[in-house]
């Protein structure tokens, strides 16, 4: 594409409203703009104060309507409100959720707002709606805003140009670490656990003292994430290192548990904490699943008896099982063990994305920090300055004060008489005149000249400040420890809530150990219903079958037995004894419990029993022999063994005994030709065992050659052919016409 395309008219009228470009860079600069505006004004934290611009202009408008700590609560609307008016026009949804969200003490490790209402709950409930609720800042919010006053910040125009508000907030905690973030913005994203404030100061107080320190140096004092729900960390500690030295890693967290004693050798399990960011709700709904589809045999049921605390209540299903190994299968197949994704990509003074490390993000905590003190100090000396213009002049004023009172009585222009004769600033001339009566007695000059005074030392002191690095971090430095002190660990709201744990990985249990073994006898039908009737039944027993049914498989099994089913398209599903349904009535539907397709028959059922093999082959005359281990699938989807060309499907699944094998095609040709002649395979088409001009095979089978090769007549007398010269040949040959007396239906059983 030029800039100027070759179809527009010369004669057009240039109204100067028109221009062209390639449609790519004119995408690209406006996706640009769009990713830029994501990434810097909504989705990534600034790295000072860890707030992104909604929750920032959420507190600092708080401030504005003076709900402090210890005021009154106002409406979550009228706040909501505010923010969208005056600093945040975007929906007024979005900034109720990120409002409540900083209310949320089970999502926010040091909350930000305190909400009195509904705010939600650690099941997954939503707030209720912005009407119903009020809310104030927390005694940490004030600390975030200290020193607004104070020209701490830079401020900015807000969207119309009509108010201030703060670039960055003060920030006097590394509120980043302490109570994380997450975050998607164009191409990157952001995901930051929280931590405990204590840990946190101890870090940066190190740091002051060392400024060259590495993530393993800061570990020695942040172990690791402190969550707000609690649990256990089994991170290793060299996993841990790597995630903070590079910015990107992952926590392994588990909920916290105890095994509590029954009496008379019974016992359940209590979980008291839970996985930061799992809903209660949903983890109830999983492991009620698990005990429904049976995936943890040894869970029999589960409660919820949470109040204001957790408490869910597992029990086992029989006081044998040892109380790890449930624990071990509920962690490997639940959200009471969940992985915590690390991501440190922060805004590096409000402009750079960054992804960062440990001692990255708390230099940039740190440094903002010295900003804020010398803007605060500088600010502090131009009030002093102001002030000590105000007291020289009241100090003129009262060492002439019979002199100042007559001019000020007789004198019709008493403000610029008092400055040509005593040599005052415009300021001190209009302070000497607003001066009250009631002030001027003797006593207020001495409390004039002690204020004085004062604030020269104040000053003097604060040029020394400004003149010295060390005097700037060590007042940083004693700033962090009155934090510290209010907030760390001396309190009940500061302790470490998250511990350290070894993660203790329980051996895989065979499912078959937890079950009681009882003989069943399993019944599968022609339409697929599939039943388990306790015992060992007749296998030729009168069984009944829905209206249009009739009995298909009929096997002696065990409740530990897996049940291998061979799909007609190839596919091998495994099903457990005890999972089969009662035989009190017609059973279920066996692709109910298995993804086998509709328009698959089942072409076999067997038993597993390991290392056993198998031969299988398909209609085409295709196959190879498989170990029952390779059968065995560990999904409902179950597991592809043969291979099918178009149109054919699985013919023969036939147990290997003997060292020869015997094929007989839809033409009635047998062939016979040694075992050794097939390969074994885990999955695939396999190899041609007998050669077809029309038609396929019809069945396949093994024997032992020295036995003969055996069969039911019609009659269902069982002969056996020991002379088998004649059908003795090379795998993939035509072989010759069946023995006499071969059955009509092709089938050697």
């Amino acid at each position: 594409m030029t800039d100027t395309p070759d179809d527009v008219p010369d004669d057009l009228p240039e109204t100067g409203l028109t221009t062209s470009e390639p449609l790519s860079r004119a995408i690209g600069e406006r996706y640009l703009t769009y990713a830029l505006s994501t990434i810097m004004h909504r989705a990534l934290p600034d790295a000072r104060d860890g707030l992104k611009p909604v929750h920032r202009r959420i507190l600092y408008a708080m401030r504005e309507l003076r709900l402090s700590p210890t005021g009154g609560f106002r409406k979550s609307a009228k706040i909501v409100g505010d923010v969208m008016g005056n600093y945040h026009p975007h929906g007024d949804s979005a900034i109720y959720d990120a409002m409540a969200r900083l209310a949320q003490d089970f999502v926010i490790r040091y909350p930000l707002v305190d909400g009195q209402g509904n705010f939600g709950n650690i099941d997954g409930d939503s707030p209720a709606a912005s009407r119903y609720t009020e809310a104030r800042m927390t005694a940490v919010t004030e600390v975030l805003l200290e020193g607004l006053a104070e020209d701490a910040v830079e401020m900015r125009p807000n969207y119309d140009g009509t108010l201030q508000e703060p670039v960055v907030l003060p920030a006097a905690i590394p509120n980043l670490l302490a109570n994380g973030a997450s975050g998607i913005a164009v191409g990157m994203a952001t995901n930051i656990p929280p931590h405990n404030l204590h840990e946190l100061i101890d870090a940066c107080q190190h740091m002051i003292r060392h400024p060259e320190v590495t993530a393993s140096d800061l570990m020695a004092f942040v172990p690791g994430p402190d969550f707000p729900t609690g649990g256990v960390l089994v991170e290793p500690r060299e996993n841990i290192l790597d995630a903070y030295s590079t910015g990107r890693g992952a926590f392994r967290l588990r909920a916290r548990w105890q095994a509590e004693d029954l009496g008379r050798g019974t016992w359940q399990i209590v979980v008291t904490e839970i996985p930061y960011q799992v809903q209660k709700s949903k983890l109830i709904e999983r492991l009620a699943e698990l005990i429904q589809l049976k995936k943890v045999p040894a869970l029999a049921d589960v409660r919820d008896e949470s109040a204001e605390d957790v408490r869910i209540v597992l029990e086992p299903r029989s006081r044998t099982v040892d109380p790890d190994m449930l624990m071990g299968m509920l962690f490997r197949n639940s959200e009471l063990e969940t992985r915590f994704s690390l991501n440190m990509n922060v805004l590096i003074d409000g402009r750079v994305p960054k992804v960062c490390s440990l001692p990255e993000v708390l230099r940039a905590f740190l440094d903002h920090r010295r900003d804020v003190l010398l803007r605060r100090s500088q600010h502090r000396i131009g009030k002093i300055d102001a002030r000590l213009e105000v007291l020289e002049g009241y100090i003129i004023a009262y060492l002439n004060l019979d002199r100042v009172i007559e001019i000020i009585r007789y004198e019709d222009e008493p403000k610029a008489r008092l400055i040509e004769e005593f040599d005052l600033t415009d300021v001190q001339a209009e302070a000497i005149l607003n001066m009250r009566l009631r002030n001027l007695r003797k006593l207020e000059e001495m409390e004039l000249r002690r204020e004085r005074d004062d604030l020269i030392k104040e000053r003097a002191g604060l040029e020394d400040l400004l003149g010295s690095e060390a005097l700037q971090w060590k007042s940083i430095g004693k700033e962090l420890a009155d934090v510290q002190k209010k907030f760390g660990k001396g309190t009940e709201f500061g302790k470490r809530r998250t511990d350290f744990a070894d993660a203790v990985e329980v051996a895989e249990v065979p499912i078959e150990a937890m079950i009681d073994r009882e003989p069943i006898t399993v019944i599968l039908s022609k339409m697929g219903w599939v039943r388990a009737m306790k015992g060992h039944q007749p296998l030729d027993a009168e069984v009944k079958f829905k209206d249009g049914d009739t009995g298909r498989f009929v096997l002696h099994a065990e409740t530990t037995d897996r049940i291998l089913i061979a799909g007609a398209n190839g596919r091998f599903y495994t099903m457990l004894g005890a999972n089969l349904p009662g035989g009190r009535g017609m059973g279920e539907p066996i692709r109910l419990m298995v993804d086998l397709p509709n328009d698959a028959d089942i072409t076999d059922l067997l038993i597993y029993r390991p290392a056993e093999k198998y031969l299988v082959a398909s209609s085409d005359g295709d196959g190879f022999v498989v170990t029952s281990d390779e059968m065995l699938a560990q999904t409902k989807a179950g597991k592809q063994v043969l291979n099918l060309g178009e149109g054919a499907v699985t013919a023969v699944v036939r147990k290997i005994a003997g060292d020869h094998v015997a094929v007989v095609g839809e033409n009635r040709k047998v062939l016979v030709f040694p075992l050794e002649e097939l390969p074994e395979m885990a999955r695939g088409k396999g190899v041609r065992l007998q050669r077809y001009k029309d038609g396929g095979l019809s069945d396949a089978t093994t024997f032992t050659l020295a036995n003969g090769l055996s069969w039911k007549d019609p009659a269902g007398r069982t002969r056996t052919e020991t002379d088998l010269g004649e059908w003795l040949g090379k795998r993939a040959t035509a072989g010759r016409m069946a023995p006499r007396g071969f059955p009509r239906d092709n089938k050697f059983n």
